[in-house]
């Protein structure tokens, strides 16, 4: 739970037993003047207030803006309801220690800041973007230079991926850019500078895939350029482990506990492209992803080349979880 300290959680399985208690309710009444979503301008939750989109402003000398230098959370909100609130911003807060960058709220106060943003857009079914940046400074790295954090809370709606693809899998490439060196720039910090996996999502553009697989620096399978891998092998779930270079997603976890919840052995374990080009099944999970199966990986067809039954199984699962059920 989020009170003075922070836990990170690693049991997944009881993580998931937690959930249907651990969302947080907006609103349920749909009939009020603040569900009118597209008749509303947004508002946007910046320096502790809340203004209109085009009003949403910080300074061209933020170290955010220079420099990547800063944190973020992207969060789901279904039926009203924030999901898996505290594993977020738990994750929010490690991410600024590792950088030192002191958010000027404490997670109360930021829970309820993300509730308010929330509240005040008509979210029922949206995102929220939850934004730390450094502060403004000057024309340097200095960070003792720097000063004022930005909060910044973006709640709207989000475009997720064609039905067709829940239903028929997608087709990923390997990019050539490789995922950051874990001694230069730890994965498991959620940082503002996204142009490792940027460079990657463009190789997969190019090709007319909308993700790619990334590896590590000793060619191990990492993760995609938004997403977790998991593949089925022999009846085994796998994913990468931490030290592979990722990073560990909040979905990822969520998913773990329901595949034990379902009697599935569940592994986190090094992999390499091979591993994928022969499992039985595969599939990503994300935030804005959820769960979405993998049929084709550099032009080699995965199990049958459809959405395997343990893909389905969890994907179900998963839309059961995210509603309460």
């Amino acid at each position: 739970m989020i009170g003075t300290g922070l836990a990170v959680y690693v049991d997944y399985g009881a993580m998931v037993n937690r959930i249907a208690c651990r969302f947080v309710l907006i609103s349920t009444n749909s009939s009020s003047p603040l569900f009118c979503g597209t008749e509303m301008s947004l508002k946007v939750y910046i320096a502790g207030e809340l203004v209109d989109k085009a009003d949403a402003k910080v300074s061209v000398f933020d170290h955010g803006f220079l420099y990547g230098d800063g944190v973020f959370e992207g969060i789901r909100v279904y039926n009203g309801r924030v999901f898996l609130m505290d594993e977020h911003i738990a994750r929010l807060y490690e991410s600024a220690l590792a950088i030192r960058l002191e958010i000027p709220l404490s997670p109360a106060e930021m829970i309820e800041a993300v509730n308010k943003t929330v509240v005040a857009n008509g979210i029922t079914e949206g995102y929220v973007r939850l934004v730390i940046s450094r502060g403004a400074g000057t024309l340097g790295l200095d960070i003792r230079r720097t000063s004022n954090p930005q909060v910044i809370i973006i709640a709207d709606t989000i475009s997720l991926y064609p039905p067709e693809m829940y239903r028929d899998g997608l087709k990923v490439i390997t990019a050539s850019t490789i995922r950051n060196h874990a001694g230069a720039l730890s994965p498991r910090i959620k940082s503002l500078n996204y142009l490792n996996n940027i460079l990657a999502k463009i190789e997969a553009t190019d090709t007319g895939c909308i993700e790619a697989l990334m590896l590590n620096a000793q060619g191990e399978v990492a993760e995609c350029t938004g997403d977790n891998i998991f593949i089925v092998k022999d009846g085994v779930l796998k994913t990468p482990p931490p030290e592979a270079g990722i990073l560990e997603g909040i979905t990822r976890g969520a998913v773990m506990g329901l595949a034990k919840q379902a009697g599935l052995a569940v592994q986190e374990v090094a992999m390499v492209r091979h591993d994928i080009y022969i499992a039985d099944e595969c599939f990503l999970t994300g935030t804005a992803a959820e769960v979405i199966p993998v049929v084709d990986l550099d032009g080699r067809k995965i199990g049958s080349g459809t959405p395997g039954p343990v893909t389905k199984d969890l994907l179900e699962r998963f839309q059961t979880l995210k509603t309460g059920g």
